[in-house]
């Protein structure tokens, strides 16, 4: 061992030049085009965003019980904008690489840092990528063709692709630079801690959202104490509004937990409200 810190040989890896090398980008840049190929109710594109950074997770990690526990890892919910997944996957081997490095590392913080982004990056992702740019080479594209030349969807297409690839080859590598940069400049203060606990609330803060916004159930039971009629739905908001969503939530979230699969809660969700409706204990959409 003398002989080798003698011989100024490292004992530990290059960070910035062993891993993220240019077939490792070509790599994550063709396999990114996968993310949804393999779209599930409960992991959304967690396998495609697994797939594409599975070479660089092989690189950081050669021991097999480290690289499959790495694997594992990113088969936890995962959805965002496609066009922005780069950015996030250059991150997370980022974050992958520093973790192989420090044992301490808390790896918890990879998946937080992945599920507080998903929501904010998806909001400028849709907004640019759907709302914006398509709309305004579709533009383009309509107004060549509306005087009969062939070129208009040819043009809509090109541009659109352009800076989906343009984009798509650049996010790897800011994803990358930032998350080497920050880590190294966070180790001394311990904000991987306060950014840990902070992802931590806002990925809970976007999946509450989106609990409120995307799950409707109320009730139509209205019931005649003393004459006077009692409407449930009513009671249940004056004590708690969305208390019949958030139970429905923690029903299914109690279910998947006990190993049920998610395909037979989704029949059993069915199930449910079509017997409940026709009961009247729900009322229809």
């Amino acid at each position: 061992m003398a002989t080798l810190e003698n011989k100024g040989v490292q004992t530990s890896p290059s960070k910035t030049s062993e891993v993220m090398t240019p077939d490792m980008y070509r790599s994550m840049f063709w396999r990114q085009f996968t993310s949804q190929c393999s779209q599930s109710y409960d992991k959304m594109m967690a396998m495609g965003f697994m797939y594409t950074i599975e070479k660089p997770l092989r690189k950081i990690y050669p021991n097999d019980e480290d690289y499959y526990a790495a694997l594992e890892r990113h088969t936890e919910f995962f959805n965002i904008t496609p066009h922005v997944l780069p950015f996030v996957a250059g991150l997370t081997v980022s974050m992958e690489e520093e973790a192989a490095r420090d044992k301490n590392f808390d790896t918890s913080s990879i998946n937080a840092m992945k599920v507080g982004l998903m929501g904010p990056l998806s909001g400028i992702g849709d907004s640019f990528y759907w709302g914006t740019f398509r709309v305004v080479a579709a533009g383009i594209g309509v107004g060549i063709a509306a005087t009969g030349n062939p070129l208009g969807p040819i043009v809509y297409a090109l541009l659109y692709s352009a800076v989906n690839v343009i984009t798509r080859l650049i996010l790897p590598h800011i994803g990358y630079n930032l998350g080497t940069s920050f880590l190294q400049q966070s180790q001394e203060n311990h904000l991987i801690d306060r950014l840990t606990q902070a992802a931590g609330i806002l990925g809970m803060t976007v999946i509450g959202a989106m609990i409120a916004s995307q799950v409707a159930l109320s009730t139509s039971l209205v019931f005649n104490v003393g004459g006077s009629e009692i409407v449930v739905q009513d009671l249940f908001d004056a004590i708690f509004p969305g208390i019949l969503p958030l139970a429905a939530t923690f029903i299914c979230v109690a279910l998947y937990k006990r190993g049920v699969k998610t395909i037979y809660i989704i029949i059993g969700i069915f199930a449910v409200c079509i017997l409940g409706t026709f009961l009247g204990v729900f009322s229809a959409a």
